[in-house]
């Protein structure tokens, strides 16, 4: 079903803050930033070889990773796997025992659509589902 590992989340409060350590200390390219979700999210996506390292900055206070951040502070959110089409992933994820936590897509990056599954079914780990 998956054809690769698409990015791995890191939430962090501040997305500028956050380069000056994946960007300028890492040496991570910057390849792209965007606000999605109506305003809701900055998603800055970062080169890491094989994968993208994304930065997560919730732009609104009611946003729910806001919470995450006064609890954890900046932390790994999730990783996200790659399909290529999101409607055929959604309907077979449920027979290899990975239910879905939402219903119907969200929007992801660059055009992409995504979901997430159920953590019940990943021990835990939040997992991402990404494609067209």
């Amino acid at each position: 079903m998956f054809t690769g590992l698409d990015h791995v989340a890191i939430v962090v409060p501040d997305t500028e803050e956050a380069l000056k350590t994946f960007r300028d200390k890492l040496g991570l390219t910057l390849l792209y930033s965007e606000v999605v979700n109506n305003g809701a999210v900055r998603l800055t996506h970062l080169d890491a070889g094989n994968t993208h390292v994304q930065l997560v900055e919730p732009l609104t206070p009611e946003h729910p990773l806001r919470g995450d951040l006064e609890k954890r502070g900046i932390h790994l959110n999730h990783i996200c796997f790659r399909v290529e089409n999101v409607d055929d992933a959604m309907a077979e994820a449920p027979s290899h025992g990975l239910p879905l936590a939402q219903a119907k897509p969200h929007q992801g990056t660059q055009g992409k659509r995504a979901f997430f599954i159920d953590r019940a079914a990943t021990e835990g780990v939040p997992v991402e589902v990404t494609g067209k």
